[in-house]
C-alpha cells in the first residue's frame, strides 16, 4: 500500500494549485492522481493544426494555443489569480472586441451589424492560452509525486486514516493511506464516481449531486485561420444567434500567432449527442459564412470539444443540467467519521467565483489554509519518498 499524508483527487488547476501551496508551506508527502492521462483538467488547447495540445503529461507551451475550455479572467476584481499569473511570469492580453458584432436574430432574417459590447472591466486572455497557467504550475512541481491514469474509484475512513483505490486504464487497482484528502473534482462528480465507505451524510451527498458543474453542459467549436480577414471588415469577431448551431462566438486569435474564432454550441447536449461531428462541423462552417463572409467557410483547421461528452467532467444529469455557476456547496463534513478528513476545493466550492478560473484558484487556497493542524506544520521528516508495498 502507497502512503502519503495528503492525497489530491483531480489535476486540474485547483489540484496543481493546491499542490502548488503545500510545497511553498514546506509540505511535501503528498500525492497528486489525476484519471486523465493528461494535466489540467477543464483547461484544455488545441493546436494551430487542430490537434490536441496535450502531447505530453500537461499541454504544450507556446503561442498557437486556443482555448477549448476556460478562456477569460478579470483582473480587477480576482486580484488572487491576477498575482498568480504575475508571480508565474505569464504575459496577458485583453480579449480582441474592437469593431462591430453580428447579430442573427432569427432563421427568417439576414444577419445584422450592430455596435459591440464594451467590456468593462475587460476580458483578459493568456498568451499560449490557460494552458500556459497549467504548464508554469506543473514545473514548480516533483513530478515524481504526480500521477496521471489514475481514477479514485473508492474512499475509506478507519480509525487513523484514509484509504484510496485508484484503477489505472487496464482495471489494476493501487491502494493509497493518507491523513487528509482535498477533493480537486467538481461535487457532482465526486458524488457519482467515487463509493464512501462509511457513506457521506445523506443531505451533504445531496448537495453535492445537485450542484451542477462548470463547462459540463457546454461544447466550444473552434476554427482557425491564416488571417482574422473579419477585422479587415471592421468587424470584432463577436457575434450573437438565435438560429443554430451557435449561440455566442467570439475572437480566438493570439497576438502574433494565428487568426481563428470560437463559439459555445447553442444546441442542448443530449441533441449534439445525436448528431455526427462532421454534421456539426458543416453547419458550423455555414453560420460563420453567413456571419463574416465566405472566408470563415474554409478554416485551415477545426475542432470541437464536447464537454458533456467527457466522462471526467459530465455525468448523465448533465445532459439536461443548467448552464449557469451553481452556488457553492460545503466543501467539509461536519459531522461522523468523515469529519476534518475531506475538503473539497474544485472551482464549484469557490465562494466568491464558483466555476471561474478564479474560484479554482480561491477554493485550493481555502482548502490547503483550513487543512487540519498536522497537515500545515513544517515537514522536516526524512523519509519523504511515498513507499510501496503489497
Amino acid at each position: 500500500m502507497q502512503t502519503a499524508r495528503i492525497a489530491i483527487v483531480g489535476a486540474g488547476l485547483s489540484g496543481l494549485y493546491a499542490a502548488f501551496l503545500l510545497a511553498q508551506k514546506g509540505i511535501t508527502d503528498y500525492v497528486l492522481l489525476e484519471a486523465r492521462d493528461t494535466l489540467g483538467g477543464r483547461i484544455a488547447s488545441t493546436t494551430a493544426s487542430g490537434h490536441p495540445a496535450a502531447e505530453t503529461a500537461t499541454v504544450v507551451d507556446g503561442i498557437d494555443r486556443f482555448d477549448l475550455g476556460a478562456t477569460w479572467f478579470w483582473p480587477g476584481y480576482q486580484r488572487q489569480l491576477d498575482r498568480l499569473v504575475s508571480e508565474l511570469g505569464l504575459e496577458r492580453f485583453e480579449q480582441q472586441d474592437s469593431g462591430d458584432m453580428v447579430v442573427e436574430r432569427s432563421p427568417d432574417q439576414s444577419p445584422t451589424r450592430m455596435r459591440g459590447y464594451v467590456n468593462s472591466p475587460a476580458s483578459m486572455r493568456l498568451v499560449g492560452g490557460m494552458g500556459a497557467l497549467i504548464n508554469a504550475l506543473h514545473r514548480r512541481l516533483d513530478s515524481t509525486r504526480i500521477f496521471t491514469g489514475q481514477t479514485v474509484r473508492r474512499l475509506r475512513s478507519t480509525d487513523r486514516h484514509v484509504e484510496l483505490d485508484s484503477e489505472d486504464a487496464s482495471g489494476r487497482v493501487t491502494a493509497w493511506r493518507v491523513e487528509h484528502v482535498l477533493l480537486a473534482m467538481p461535487p457532482r462528480l465526486v458524488e457519482d464516481g467515487i463509493e464512501f465507505s462509511p457513506a457521506l451524510p445523506q443531505a451533504l451527498a445531496r448537495q453535492w449531486r445537485a450542484t451542477a458543474t462548470w463547462m459540463a453542459p457546454h461544447a466550444k467549436y473552434i476554427a482557425i485561420y491564416e488571417t482574422a480577414f473579419w477585422r479587415e471588415q471592421g468587424l470584432s469577431g463577436e457575434a450573437r444567434s438565435a438560429h443554430e448551431p451557435l449561440g455566442e462566438i467570439h475572437d480566438a486569435s493570439m497576438p502574433n500567432g494565428s487568426a481563428a474564432l470560437f463559439g459555445f454550441f447553442g444546441v442542448p447536449a443530449r441533441v449534439r449527442k445525436s448528431m455526427p461531428e462532421d454534421v456539426l462541423r458543416s453547419h458550423c462552417r455555414a453560420q460563420l459564412a453567413r456571419l463574416f463572409g465566405s472566408p470563415a467557410a474554409t478554416p485551415k483547421a477545426e475542432v470541437i470539444k464536447d464537454w458533456a461528452l467527457d466522462p471526467y467532467t459530465a455525468t448523465a444529469a448533465d445532459l439536461d443540467g443548467a448552464v449557469h455557476h451553481a452556488e457553492a456547496p460545503a466543501a467539509t463534513v461536519s459531522f461522523g467519521p468523515w469529519r476534518g478528513r475531506l475538503t473539497g476545493i474544485a472551482s464549484e466550492w469557490s465562494p466568491q467565483f464558483p466555476g471561474y478560473v478564479a474560484g479554482a484558484i480561491e477554493a485550493a487556497s481555502l482548502g490547503v489554509q483550513a487543512l487540519p493542524a498536522f497537515a500545515v506544520r513544517e515537514d522536516n521528516r526524512s523519509a519523504s519518498h511515498i513507499p510501496s508495498s503489497n
